[in-house]
């Protein structure tokens, strides 16, 4: 059994000389070179969020595996939600490692990896292992549907499809000011809502969106008011020029309105200058009160009528909790979901877990049968305050 530390820069090399659907076999050959793993394989959460999706590395022989596995409750469950590696016997006289693949606090999934042996110092050149994994899959991502091919479990609509390629490639980003994570459900069936973020030097970006309509039509209005808000926002317009953009954008190309909510924070400062444009309200948990943020309200976007929007302000303090929300999260039967007690329940995890139990509310008390999407987005403001980091490779096991 070879050791050493982790060239990263040879696996690096060996990953983009290689085809871009197998970055698990480069993974699975530089393991098995230096600690003799056996049965090494990633597993990814699929669209829908409840099972997970096992990616082999060739030759494998991992046949009783191949189907979807349930993932609530699961020892992947755990790995996840706590973004920590956990190790048992193997029932083979060996080590079972399981390591969250993990990228700026986006969790792609997990890589699981048979061991003879596995003491303090190979258990971290796993973790470096999967933390590479995890920049070679994003980088693959741009080249291959593989796994987008791997996380369908279910027949997902045309609309969905098109909903899907308007959001985030990553629906989690950590920052040293920040954390954000966002849904929606039901995701295999989806048309109308979005979100998005990005991040510039000295600004984060947000909106979140309701186009209204069903199935492909909101969807194609979706994609106009998407595209219309990310070109006044990447030509460096702010919240107040962007959302006039997109109300321009909706009268003059569709019949169509939609609601929306467009924020743009100051990392320096936390002021976070934002336009409601018909959208509901954000909810605020700041020491333990969980609060409406009750904002003015102006039009939808496309509607016709005179009038302009407002800028308005919001300080955010660092520990505060930003929650963003579409109308589906609020209407009908998800109105019996217990919002605010959730919020409170999960006012100490990460913001992954707390988009996870949200959406989750709202689906138990529609029985599964949402009317229309449900989408959440949750940003929690660190200010000037890091938190300690609990993903990559330096995670405790």
């Amino acid at each position: 059994m070879e050791g050493g530390d982790l060239e990263l820069g040879e696996l690096l090399a060996a990953a983009e000389a290689a085809p871009p659907g197998e970055s698990v076999d480069v993974v699975a050959r530089d393991l098995q070179k230096r600690f003799g793993a056996e049965r090494v394989s990633f597993l990814f959460v699929d669209l829908i969020g409840q099972r997970l999706v096992r990616l082999v590395a060739a030759g494998a022989d991992v046949a009783e595996d191949a189907e979807p596995i349930a993932l609530r409750g699961s020892v992947y469950d755990g790995v996840l939600r706590d973004q920590r590696q956990h190790v048992e016997p193997d029932g083979q006289g060996g080590r079972r490692v399981i390591t969250p693949v993990t990228n700026r606090g986006d969790c792609l999934g997990v890589l699981e990896v048979s061991l003879q042996s596995a003491d303090d110092t190979v258990l971290h050149q796993v973790r470096d292992a999967a933390h590479a994994l995890a920049y070679i899959i994003v980088t693959d991502g741009r080249f291959t549907d593989l796994y987008h091919l791997g996380r369908r479990t279910t027949e997902t609509s045309l609309a969905a499809e098109i909903q899907h390629q308007l959001l985030p490639s990553a629906p989690c980003c950590e920052a040293a000011q920040f954390t954000l994570a966002a849904g929606l459900v039901p995701a295999d069936d989806i048309g109308g809502d979005t979100y998005d973020y990005t991040l510039d030097r000295d600004m984060l970006h947000v909106s979140i969106t309701d186009a209204m309509g069903h199935d492909t039509n909101s969807a194609l209005l979706a994609t106009l008011l998407v595209g219309a808000l990310r070109r006044a926002r990447r030509s460096g317009c702010d919240a107040l020029r962007q959302a006039d953009h997109a109300h321009r954008a909706l009268l003059s190309h569709s019949r169509g309105l939609a609601t929306g909510q467009l924020l743009c924070v100051d990392l320096d400062t936390g002021l976070c200058e934002l336009v409601n444009a018909g959208h509901p309200w954000p909810l605020r948990l700041r020491e333990g009160t969980v609060d409406e943020v009750r904002l003015a309200v102006n039009l939808p976007f496309g509607v016709v009528a005179p009038g302009s929007y407002q800028l308005q302000q919001l300080q955010l303090l660092p520990g505060d909790r930003l929650i963003l929300l579409t109308d589906g999260m609020l209407e009908r039967g998800a109105a019996a979901a217990d919002l605010t007690s959730v919020i409170h329940a999960t006012g100490d995890l990460h913001p992954r877990e707390a988009v996870r139990a949200l959406t989750g509310a709202v689906l138990e008390a529609c029985h599964g049968n949402l009317r229309d999407d449900a989408t959440v987005l949750v940003l929690d403001w660190h200010g000037e305050r890091r938190r300690p980091a609990v993903t990559g490779p330096d995670a405790e096991h």
